[in-house]
């Protein structure tokens, strides 16, 4: 499996999305739950400025089609998550700067490949 080393820039943002099972009861009571053993997955949204890196990631994502796992060490974090990206773009703006917006998911999974 392989690995993302790219630095985002300090203005991206991790999202923690908790998976909740929820029963429904009479006279507006519920009761709720975690859904099952990893039910906290996170996803960050993230912006790559750096232009000599730029032409490095486009490649990397489009090699992963959006399905492919891959190791990444989230900001703030020590150790290694796998992760996947099914959503990028590489806007201009209007100094003729390229950005990469990436969304990676947390999965959870036995791949190894």
């Amino acid at each position: 499996m392989e690995t993302f080393t790219w630095i985002p820039t300090y203005s991206s943002a991790a999202t923690a999305k908790p998976r909740v099972l929820t029963a429904q009861y009479g006279d507006g009571y519920s009761q709720r739950t975690p859904d099952g053993l990893n039910s906290l997955p996170y996803s960050w949204d993230l912006i790559f400025i750096e232009q000599t890196t730029i032409s490095q990631i486009l490649p990397f994502l489009n090699a992963q089609l959006g399905a492919t796992a891959f190791y990444w060490t989230p900001p703030r974090w020590t150790t290694q998550i796998k992760v996947i990206c099914q959503k990028w773009s590489s806007p201009i703006n209007d100094f003729g700067v390229t950005r990469v917006l990436a969304t990676f998911e947390q999965v959870f999974d036995n791949s190894t490949s």
